[in-house]
């Protein structure tokens, strides 16, 4: 569109100008054009029509006076008798009579006389150049409404498109043709009789394609078609109004508005009508210069590696566990995943429009952890400032260990407040590389009190929503309040070692296969029993529930909606020295409710422990460690969906007696 407003003031500024200086070049060189004839003659008839009485006898400066005509015509200037080519000069004659200028608009008078004078006299009619349209043919293409010479692959002006058969452009290329994009062009339908034109391709006796086209008549079986048209245009919109001089200003406002300013002004009235963040949505940060930036919360990538560039998502709890690979001496001081200020000198935009507040991040706890593993909360007084500290070449102190967010968040989306509380601890060469983070993000609610239960769900499961579990008791189903205290699995860490905790772990997800382990080394299996259990509570997790809640909001009260978890393992029933290997959890789930918005739901979740058969050292062929696994899988059983209808309705109609009174 913007091309065509820049052409279409191009052809006018081209035709004014070549309007106005046609009027003003009369009689500037020895020969003149059509433009300045018609000038003239405009001029001077518009100067014969004037009445006696508006006449004056003293000439105004530099006006040109026609020369009278013998014949008296008044439309043309007299020729000169002797042939000698005199002109008419500008200022005072000696005319007897002369007519005054009229006042209505005219064209500019020349300042001289052409030499060549007009043969024949035009008719005396003003233009108009709010008349003439800008367009270089002066009217707009008809529309095609012959069913012949429509074609809608036809893309390319003047040019053949391969396997366009409706193509007039296509000539010799037919016959490298490989089929019919279009076979059918039909007609305006709503006629009883509409045409239609059909192509297709033949094979010539030297194997080359062949054009086969026809048009016939199509027969509707509308009711209420339409039999006889007799006008055409009552079936398109109307012709837009062509560019002129006088309504050019209007329509290039019109039109460009709707096209340049219409993104423009969605996008601004977008932006005010939802300032606040949305679900899923990047939060942004301000730098020290102003400038904008992404709130980042680390999480493990492809491997368990950190990826400290993973946005956090507005409004998505999440737990992230993971492990970084750091050289004491060199990254204890300087690498920043490791220090307080990382994490608590950061500022966030309380919306995403331009003059959002800023809110900075308010330290709410810090706890610190002994090289043994007891935790003290640190008394804040608003000056901590513990960086990491190298005591010696082995072991990092105040090292951050796990970050945990909580952003308050009004209902129109916008952030009020961000507190962090962090845990930092000893790091040692020996026994704590690689280094295990954790990193937590929790949204609560401005104003709304704390809701004591979280679903997953309303009704059916949303992929990606923990699974809600339970236990039974004999006052009904309890779930614990904590999120962490649910069906989970073994968080991925490198060298994970399945005896020495803590253990970071991961609810299952409902929909999202997972698979996770750790390592048992042979010398810590020295009590057989004990160590089975201790092994079967790790891949299991503290507090493990029997019952997991079939939809997603499944109330405690309705106990025949909680499905049990079924497993067959016994250790009394096993060998002497059973040792659990794996820990596997098969979960089926079906589509519930209606077709158009189907909703998920658990029917049946088993745990699978699978034993040793034998001795341990047989089956890791020899060395001294094996490794454990825990996994979870999502199977859906949802049998064929096939659509219901209701029986065929019967006419029950029945017609007064009289109805057809007086025929029968």
């Amino acid at each position: 569109m913007a091309a065509k407003a820049a052409l279409l003031w191009f052809f006018m500024d081209i035709y004014l100008f070549l309007s106005f200086n046609g009027v003003q070049a009369v009689g500037s060189g020895p020969s003149s054009d059509l433009n300045s004839t018609t000038a003239v003659t405009v001029n001077v008839t518009d100067a014969n029509r004037a009445t006696p009485a508006d006449t004056d006898p003293t000439p105004s400066p530099g006006t040109v006076l026609p020369t009278p005509e013998p014949a008296g015509s008044g439309s043309e200037p007299a020729e000169d008798p002797a042939g000698s080519g005199s002109e008419p000069t500008a200022g005072p004659t000696e005319e007897p009579e002369r007519a005054e200028e009229p006042t209505e608009e005219r064209a500019e008078e020349p300042t001289e006389e052409p030499t060549e004078e007009p043969t024949e006299e035009p008719e005396p009619t003003l233009p108009t150049a709010a008349a003439e349209p800008l367009t270089e043919s002066g009217s707009l293409l008809t529309a095609a409404t012959d069913v012949g010479r429509l074609c809608p692959c036809d893309e390319h002006s003047s040019m053949c498109d391969m396997n366009c058969c409706c193509d007039r452009d296509c000539g010799e290329e037919v016959a490298l043709f490989t089929r019919c994009s279009v076979t059918t062009v039909s007609g305006n339908k709503q006629l009883c009789s509409p045409p239609m034109a059909a192509y297709s391709l033949g094979t010539s006796i030297y194997g080359y394609s062949e054009l086969q086209s026809s048009v016939r008549t199509e027969s509707s079986s509308d009711v209420f078609c339409i039999h006889s048209q007799n006008r055409v245009d009552g079936f398109s919109h109307p012709s837009p109004a062509l560019p002129t001089d006088s309504n050019f200003d209007s329509l290039f406002k019109q039109f460009t508005d709707s096209v340049f300013g219409l993104e423009d002004r969605a996008a601004a009235a977008g932006l005010q009508a939802s300032a606040g963040y949305e679900y899923g949505e990047e939060m942004r940060t301000s730098g020290r210069r102003g400038d904008r930036g992404i709130f980042w919360l680390p999480a493990p990538g492809v491997t368990a590696d950190c990826v400290d560039r993973n946005p956090a998502a507005f409004l998505k709890d999440e737990i992230r566990a993971c492990s970084r690979r750091v050289v004491l001496d060199q990254d204890c001081q300087s690498l920043p995943a490791l220090k307080m200020d990382t994490y608590t000198n950061t500022q966030l935009f309380a919306a995403k429009n331009e003059d959002a507040a800023v809110v900075p991040v308010e330290l709410g706890a810090v706890v610190l952890q002994s090289a043994a593993g007891t935790q003290t909360e640190l008394e804040l007084n608003g000056e901590e400032n513990l960086t990491p500290v190298l005591l010696n070449s082995d072991i990092c102190a105040n090292v951050v260990l796990k970050v945990v967010y909580v952003m308050t968040y009004s209902p129109a989306g916008e952030i009020m407040n961000v507190t962090v509380s962090l845990l930092l601890g000893f790091v040692s060469k020996s026994s704590s590389l690689p280094l295990n983070q954790e990193f937590e993000i929790t949204f609560v609610q401005q104003d709304v009190e704390d809701v004591p239960v979280h679903y997953s769900g309303n009704p059916g499961y949303v992929v990606g929503r923990p699974l809600v579990s339970g236990s039974r008791t004999p006052d009904g189903i309890v779930r614990s309040i904590d999120p962490r205290e649910t069906l989970s699995l073994l968080g991925t860490a490198v060298d994970q070692d399945c005896l020495k905790g803590p253990h970071q772990r991961s609810p299952v997800l409902f929909g999202l296969d997972s698979v996770s382990g750790c390592t048992l080394r042979l010398e810590d299996v020295v009590n057989c029993s004990l160590v089975s259990q201790q092994l079967l509570d790790v891949l299991r997790g503290p507090n493990y529930p029997l019952y997991v809640a079939s939809f997603g909001n499944t109330p405690l009260s309705n106990q025949m909606e909680w499905v049990q978890i079924k497993t067959s393992f016994s250790p009394e029933e096993a060998q002497s020295c059973s040792i659990p290997l794996s820990h596997h959890l098969e979960i089926e789930w079906t589509k519930y409710g209606s077709l158009v918005n189907a909703q998920p739901r658990i029917v049946s979740i088993r745990e699978i422990i699978q034993s040793n058969s034998s001795s341990l050292t047989l089956l890791s062929g020899g060395s001294s460690i094996t490794s454990i696994t825990t996994s979870v899988a999502f199977i859906p059983v949802s049998a064929p969906a096939l659509p219901g209808y209701r029986a065929t309705p019967t006419i029950n109609a029945k017609l007064p007696y009289d109805f057809f009174f007086p025929f029968v």
